[in-house]
């Protein structure tokens, strides 16, 4: 009995836990009603090296629709940063960014205040986030790590307060290569015209306790100076280059000073403004009103960007740190490019699919090379970076000419098959010729022309020189051929023609001088041509071309083609004969012009004669 109590006492707990579990994430999965807090816009993942983005800080910005600037501060863990911001925000330790006193960093990744300060700059209403980043050289983090916050702080906001205690170190000067080298990659594309990124204003503020000395620029200043390197030291170079670039964004770059607000540092969110040393009251309210005054909306390839428009942004940075064991400047214009990059690929790719195949090759260079003007052109304007664009650039012109050797490829092959299909049908047509019921050499030139005429300007692209030389050996061996045996054929007509006149002239029209003709033409193609003339000597005399000529006069000509006109007049020449000689000759009488065939010697009345 004790054990089955136990054993329900042991399901209700495990219900509950899963009961208080859900009720957990339901009330997270719910849209948050009270941006008056922190949230988490970028997290750290369980190793510690790369970012993830949360919802929480997301939906607190992408609800915005003013242009939106950013304030961010970087700085080593345990510098007060997070003090820092609630004091530019007016909010105790208690309302706004959490506070830690012990020695470990309170602020893991990026966390933004959720309820922007709204202010006009330059006539526009803009919301100003503030964003808390998790401090440098803490235990138990990368470099990597640290780089990737430092990246990502810089490329977001539009003021960068780096956040120093004391004094400014070389290592303080090294960690701003990264910086620097996103500001001449994407700051100075173009200088003072098309820009990438609006530049972020880097705001040097310096807390120490003695003020007297040297001015928090002057600091700045000297820190900038060229260190000397006598004897070539490769750091040394690599940090002077540094301080040359940071000295070029110098019109970014300003220096202030905010002295301790009271002795006793554990004590400070206990403490109001009144007990907070003057001194560093009044310079607070210069800080604050230093950033107001630098403060400008983050603009992205000249536009300013609302809160949908800025989530996306980070997502595009976020996805470029991450995307390396390392983060570069060539990593990030890289995925800043790839959308571009489509984009002109896509707008190559759809003019070249636009273009009729095949064409010749000449015409196709001239559409490769508009078409890549214009995709180049259009990357020009548009592209992220300058010197790292490069790669970009020569990859879209990788992906060009791949697209290119494609559209060839394609090109090849529709004109070898459009000329194929020339080439058989001139190599019907021909065949065609060949078997004429009546040969005409002016039928055969006329068909040999058009097929010859039509292959010239229907075949074209690459394949065309092949098949010219191939439709030359066509027409060539046709016509030779259509030649040999054109004379033997136009012969054996000419002797079938004599005959049938014969038949005709004896006993259809019974027309004597017609049967003398034919049966002299008869005899003459046969007996005497082939006594005294040779079948070449034949063909070449003069007599022959005569014929050939009346020949090809009676067979074919553009108005009437005998050779497709022959039985339906030879069926209506029968019908006219056949009615005049049943017909015709009844109708009206017997009159003879020219002598015809008498069967009978005397009339019907004649005696005979013993």
């Amino acid at each position: 009995m004790i054990c089955v109590c136990i054993e329900k006492m042991k399901i209700s707990h495990w219900f509950l836990v899963t009961l208080h579990l859900l009720c957990f994430f339901a009330f997270r999965s719910l849209s948050i009603d009270d941006f008056h807090q922190p949230f988490p816009i970028v997290e750290p993942d369980l190793g510690h090296t790369k970012l993830r983005l949360s919802s929480e800080g997301l939906e607190a910005i992408s609800r915005i629709t003013n242009p939106i600037a950013v304030v961010a501060v970087i700085g080593p863990y345990r510098s007060g940063k997070s003090f820092l911001l609630n004091q530019l925000l007016s909010l105790s330790c208690y309302e706004g960014f959490g506070v830690g006193h012990m020695r470990d960093t309170k602020t893991k990744g990026v966390w933004v205040w959720g309820a922007p300060m709204e202010m006009e700059v330059s006539g526009v209403k803009t919301s100003v986030f503030y964003l808390d980043t998790e401090g440098f050289e803490s235990v138990g983090k990368s470099n990597v790590y640290d780089d990737r916050i430092f990246a990502l702080a810089t490329i977001l906001s539009s003021v960068l307060i780096y956040n120093l205690p004391e004094t400014i170190r070389e290592a303080d000067i090294s960690r701003l290569s990264f910086a620097v080298e996103i500001a001449e990659e994407f700051y100075g594309r173009v200088k003072g015209q098309d820009v990438a990124f609006e530049p972020a204003k880097l705001l040097w503020l310096i807390q120490r306790d003695f003020l007297q000395g040297k001015s928090v620029q002057e600091m700045v200043n000297e820190a900038l100076r060229h260190v000397p390197n006598n004897d070539g030291n490769k750091n040394i170079d690599l940090v002077n280059q540094i301080r040359d670039s940071l000295a070029i964004m110098g019109d970014n770059s300003t220096g202030f000073s905010l002295p301790q607000p009271h002795l006793q540092r554990t004590k400070l969110c206990d403490m109001k403004d009144g007990e907070f040393d003057q001194a560093y009251v009044e310079k607070r309210e210069q800080l604050k009103n230093l950033v107001a005054s630098i403060i400008h909306p983050k603009i992205v390839q000249g536009k300013p960007l609302n809160g949908k428009e800025f989530v996306a942004f980070l997502e595009q940075i976020l996805d470029a740190l991450n995307k390396g064991e390392i983060p570069s400047t060539g990593s990030l214009v890289q995925i800043f490019n790839k959308g571009i990059l489509d984009q002109c690929l896509k707008l190559y790719t759809g003019t070249m699919a636009n273009l009729h195949l095949p064409m010749s090759e000449k015409f196709l260079r001239d559409a490769h090379k508009s078409s890549r003007e214009q995709a180049m052109r259009i990357f020009d304007e548009q592209h992220f970076g300058r010197r790292h664009a490069k790669r970009s650039v020569v990859q879209l012109d990788e992906e060009l000419e791949q697209v290119y050797k494609n559209v060839i490829l394609a090109n090849e092959y529709q004109s070898a098959k459009l000329c194929e299909a020339l080439y058989t049908r001139c190599e019907d047509k021909m065949d065609q010729l060949q078997v004429l019921k009546l040969p005409s050499m002016a039928k055969f030139n006329a068909g040999f022309l058009q097929c010859n005429q039509s292959f010239e300007q229907e075949c074209v692209g690459p394949s065309k020189a092949n098949y010219e030389h191939r439709m030359i050996k066509l027409l060539g061996k046709s016509k030779a051929l259509f030649i040999k045996e054109y004379n033997h054929r136009l012969f054996n007509w000419l002797v079938v023609f004599s005959l049938v006149m014969v038949v005709v002239g004896r006993f259809i029209v019974k027309f004597i001088l017609i049967e003398m003709g034919a049966w002299i033409l008869f005899i003459f193609l046969e007996t005497y041509t082939r006594m005294f003339w040779s079948a070449e000597s034949l063909y070449y005399n003069p007599v022959w071309h005569f014929i050939v000529s009346t020949w090809e006069t009676l067979v074919y000509s553009p108005i009437l083609d005998l050779d497709r006109w022959a039985v339906p007049l030879g069926i209506i020449a029968a019908i006219l004969v056949v009615y005049w000689r049943c017909y015709g000759r009844r109708k009206h009488g017997s009159r003879r012009l020219l002598p015809l065939y008498n069967n009978h010697k005397g009339g019907p009345n004649r005696p005979r004669s013993d």
